[in-house]
């Protein structure tokens, strides 16, 4: 069926093209002249437009009802029918995508985190037990202090437990403003984002085919990969949990990072809390 957007844009051209009038060009292609000369008196929609299409290019997962959530959350008066309408009209993403789809819209530089616990990074790393069995390790890193506050093993990781990961953490240290993380299906999941927004966290997504967004966990995880699990044989998942465990005391303890002036994590969050307790 033929959109009247697209009906009067037919009728222009065949004016233009032919030389006629409106009412001959209606009248050839059977549209109605008050389809064509009609106004709308709704106020402007480009504002809500841009917005939505800013969202689609970061939650490339979520449909038309979930953006819905989204901007009704930030205040937008819309209902999921207006979304829809919008979605039809090409502003979203298929949700049926290349794998090394690049993002058309560029992204503002992100500000740099100005104290521990207001930025964090997550992703995911593989590995394989001694047997061959194969399992993920959840990775999260506090951007600001370069502290890894969260290492765990699993043989499958859903969204579920990248949210109890995360209450966890809030317990032990507090949660951050903002989380760093790709588009996986964990992390775009229905869970996580309520999780954030009943914690006030925002969930800051990378580009499509841009893994440099995100280059701080790649970084450790580089790290991690070179100095630990290349040189480990984990007979099952208890022993890995467990030394993994280990090598995060000993990273966030000892491990000199050249981002701190040389001083391991854990003891350059310290320092500056005591520099700010102390102004």
């Amino acid at each position: 069926m033929v959109k009247p957007a697209q009906r009067r844009t037919w009728v222009r051209w065949v004016q233009e093209a032919y030389a006629v009038s409106e009412r001959l060009a209606c009248d050839a292609g059977g549209v109605a002249r008050s389809s064509v000369r009609y106004a709308s008196v709704a106020a402007p929609q480009e504002p809500l437009r841009e917005r939505l299409r800013e969202l689609a290019h970061t939650r490339v997962a979520y449909g038309y009802r979930r953006l819905h959530v989204l901007l009704r959350r930030e205040g937008w008066p819309v209902n999921y029918k207006r979304v829809q309408r919008h979605q039809d009209d090409g502003l979203t993403q298929q949700r049926k995508r290349p794998k090394r789809l690049r993002s058309a819209v560029p992204r503002a530089a992100r500000l740099l985190p100005g104290a521990a616990n207001e930025r964090w990074a997550m992703d995911f790393i593989h590995d394989q037990l001694a047997e061959g069995t194969a399992f993920r390790v959840l990775s999260i890193v506090d951007l600001y202090t370069r502290e890894c506050v969260g290492l765990v093993a699993g043989l499958r990781l859903r969204a579920e437990d990248v949210v109890a990961t995360l209450s966890r953490l809030r317990e032990e240290r507090g949660i951050p403003l903002i989380i760093q993380c790709d588009n996986g299906s964990e992390f775009t999941s229905g869970a996580l984002d309520h999780w954030g927004f009943w914690n006030q966290v925002r969930l800051d997504f990378s580009q499509l085919g841009k893994p440099t967004d995100n280059a701080a966990i790649e970084s450790f995880h580089n790290s991690f990969r070179r100095e630990y699990l290349t040189k480990h044989y984990f007979i099952h998942l208890t022993d890995a949990q467990r030394t993994i465990e280990q090598y995060r005391s000993g990273y966030n303890h000892n491990r000199r990072h050249s981002s701190s002036g040389k001083v391991p994590p854990a003891r350059f969050r310290a320092a500056v809390a005591i520099t700010a307790s102390s102004s």
